[in-house]
């Protein structure tokens, strides 16, 4: 008989580094580090201003703002993204990173290789389930990112 694990914090990371390192797998061919993939997906949609870039980041990884500053040095380095002025055309007044069509092409690729990736470790999890956990897991998520937001800097 087997026994339900309980709803804890180390099962949820076990979960998390469990897809994380098979989504490192993954990418290794395309030269892509995990933090960038976050990059990477963030501009997906055209470019952002370089300080709304750190801030989602930042707050997504909880790590400081000069490690976010090396992803991106990163992603420029190596082609996949570029650094450019102002865009007064998105509201910003920084400088914005967009993706290279390099960049664009890797990100394509990324995303096919997550898609891959969650079809095969989600594909016969009932929708109500996953569903389910998805909402629990948000819930965890924003109550976490409450206390951090409590913490005294």
């Amino acid at each position: 008989m087997s026994t339900v694990p309980t709803l804890n914090g180390q099962v949820i990371g076990q979960a998390h580094y469990a897809t994380r390192a098979l989504l490192e797998q993954a990418v290794a061919p395309l030269g892509v580090e995990f933090h960038q993939l976050l990059a990477l997906n963030v501009l997906a949609n055209g470019p952002v201003d370089r300080a709304q870039l750190t801030q989602r980041i930042t707050s997504t990884l909880k790590v400081d703002e000069s490690a976010v500053h090396q992803v991106v040095d990163r992603l420029v380095d190596a082609g996949l993204a570029q650094v450019e002025g102002p865009s007064a055309a998105n509201g910003g007044d920084g400088p914005q990173v967009a993706l290279t069509d390099t960049g664009r092409a890797t990100q394509r690729s990324v995303a096919a290789a997550v898609a891959d990736l969650s079809a095969r470790l989600y594909a016969d999890i009932p929708a109500d389930e996953a569903g389910t956990a998805a909402r629990v897991l948000t819930l965890v998520t924003e109550r976490a990112n409450a206390e951090l937001a409590a913490i005294p800097a």
